[in-house]
């Protein structure tokens, strides 16, 4: 996405004199650590009790699916909630579950000791000055996506946004004091999910929006790291949409940021990360629609490692020459024998998606003793506005649930996600200049050698290299790592298993073997960043153990991050494992450095 800031120094007296009210209303315990149950300043019951009025009801002391498994390993809730760990709409709907169950020697999930169901923007307010007066450790969770547990922390106050649900389009929207001219746009409220936007906006009213691939992503989470879709060269970020935002500040503050109010402020939640306060609404610029959205999958398997080298420079030359452009998105996986295609194009209809690829299955089909289809083509296009229909669309997989709503479904293989617990995961950026012709022997070796430890996916639509040139410079203008509108894609590299938690009713995953597996992917990563060592990874997709992430997420930019950070959360409420001003607080964000 694109992040731009215009700045009018007036602003600055305003957000300086809120920072200076803001200190004075912390407790002087802030400066020392975060409270936690059994502290003697922990709040009492009837100061929970209180909030819970507040809040008409809606305080939850969550629990986990595996928590409760542990507790009665084969008793009726236990299994009824396994049936919950492999759906994700039914992950996104528990207050203490999150859509994967942790990362090896990193994290795993652990229920808030309240939780905030919140369901209007003063719920939020309520939860986050009670959590300021009380000096309380906050978590903010809207689908629970984080790989790097940035909904999850024990012992804290969870701001939980899902109850917020409200979809609303505008034919012109004019961001509040701005003198621009009106745009078509959607206020999303933090708690929806993409799917639910791409039924409005696409579905019923024949407009595309720029989300999330992933259909229960929450559109708060997605949008403030930037964020991705399919057709990312073509519509750019997430946030490069963002026309303005609604945000509650640590000081309780709510406020209502665009281009022209708090432009710094609003620059930074245009993929400067989840810890500037609760975006408890946005509004994002919507796009024409194109006719048509279609597909490229298949799987080709190569007879010997020499053949493999071959099938991959061809493939990748076939990318460089016909698919480096706005059309297509998605992936190639490539593993150690065989080669996954997995695109998606816009705008081309059935016989120009076809034609695309007819040259390179054509040069497949004259070695069959070298190549081989694991999965045979499929290739073509269809009506754009049913893409998201789960009826029509059969790649979508319909919610079970017998409460659910009509139009919930996810991606399949998405499933597989639910619940996994990752062993590694590792992402590079990767500029244009190695699809020179001099430079794509280099990148076909690193790919060929890198697989042979561990499958790499090469995802095009997560480098903005090969949109148009509006499309490039607004993501200059975002806060997240200029060099993502150099890169032409984003390679990522990780693994995971099974929940490896006590009381689950299947093997007791290996552990030695999940490390095996996080050594692997290390050494597949390090032949990929050889390739360019500062290139830069994704906040959203990217490794937990990254040592040079505040280069590699945002590059020039954080400095600026930091500096807004300290404006308007100068004691460092809002903390994510290496989020802006992490760096100042121990790993579990209860702790200032130094304390």
């Amino acid at each position: 996405m694109k992040r731009r800031s215009l700045l009018k120094g007036v602003v600055a007296l305003p957000c300086l004199a809120t920072a200076s009210a803001f200190a004075d209303a912390l407790p002087a315990s802030s400066r020392a650590g975060r409270v936690r149950p059994g502290d003697p300043a922990w709040p009492k019951a009837p100061q929970w009790d209180a909030l819970n009025e507040a809040l008409g009801g809606n305080l939850l002391q969550p629990t986990t699916i595996w928590q409760t498994c542990a507790q009665a390993p084969h008793a009726q809730a236990c299994l009824a909630r396994l049936k919950e760990a492999r759906n994700p709409f039914a992950l996104g709907d528990d207050a203490g579950a999150t859509q994967i169950s942790g990362w090896l020697d990193a994290w795993t999930v652990n229920a808030s000791a309240y939780a905030v169901a919140a369901r209007s923007t003063a719920d939020i307010v309520a939860g986050v000055n009670f959590a300021r007066q009380h000096n309380l450790r906050l978590v903010v969770k809207g689908g629970g996506h984080s790989y790097l547990g940035g909904s999850n922390a024990p012992d804290s106050l969870l701001i939980w946004t899902r109850g917020m649900k409200r979809i609303e389009l505008h034919d012109a929207f004019v961001p509040a004091g701005c003198p621009t001219p009106p745009k078509p746009a959607v206020t999303l409220e933090a708690g929806c999910m993409w799917i639910d936007v791409y039924t409005a906006v696409t579905t019923q009213a024949g407009r595309y929006v720029q989300g999330g691939g992933c259909t229960t992503v929450g559109v708060a989470g997605l949008v403030l790291g930037g964020g991705f879709g399919s057709w990312s060269k073509r519509y750019g970020l997430a946030a490069a949409s963002l026309l303005q935002a609604e945000i509650v500040t640590a000081d309780g503050a709510v406020r209502t940021v665009n281009a022209c109010q708090e432009p710094d402020l609003f620059w930074a939640l245009k993929g400067g990360g989840g810890s500037f306060g609760v975006a408890t609404r946005i509004t994002l610029q919507t796009h024409d629609l194109p006719e048509h959205f279609g597909w490229a999958r298949f799987k080709v398997k190569a007879s010997s490692r020499e053949a493999y080298r071959r099938l991959a420079a061809r493939l990748i030359d076939h990318y460089a020459d016909h698919l480096f452009n706005p059309a297509w998105g998605e992936r190639f996986v490539f593993h150690s024998d065989e080669i996954e295609v997995a695109m998606v194009c816009q705008g081309l209809d059935d016989h120009e998606a076809k034609s695309v690829w007819a040259p390179f299955i054509e040069w497949l089909r004259a070695s069959p003793a070298d190549f081989a289809f694991d999965e045979a083509p499929r290739i073509g296009a269809g009506p754009s506005r049913r893409w998201w229909d789960v009826e029509a669309n059969s790649g979508l997989v319909a919610d079970p649930r017998a409460e659910a709503a009509h139009n919930h479904g996810w991606w399949q293989g998405d499933a597989e996600q639910a619940s996994a617990f990752l062993h590694a995961y590792e992402s590079q950026w990767l500029p244009a200049a190695l699809l020179e012709p001099a430079q794509r022997g280099r990148l076909v070796d690193a790919f060929v050698a890198a697989a042979q430890y561990q499958a790499v996916e090469l995802h095009f639509n997560k480098g903005l290299a090969g949109a148009p040139p509006e499309v490039n410079e607004a993501a200059r203008q975002c806060a997240m790592n200029p060099k993502v509108a150099d890169a032409f894609g984003l390679a990522i590299v990780a693994t995971g298993g099974p929940p490896p938690f006590p009381g689950l009713p299947i093997a007791p995953p290996d552990m030695s073997q999940a490390h095996r597996n996080a050594a692997n992917v290390a050494r597949a990563a390090a032949i990929l960043k050889a390739l360019s060592p500062q290139g830069g990874s994704y906040i959203s997709e990217t490794d937990f153990f990254r040592e040079d992430w505040r280069a590699a997420f945002w590059g020039v930019n954080y400095a600026r991050l930091k500096a807004i950070k300290g404006r308007y959360d100068p004691q460092g409420f809002f903390f994510v494992h290496h989020g802006v001003g992490s760096e100042d607080w121990s790993a579990d964000g209860f702790t200032p450095v130094g304390a």
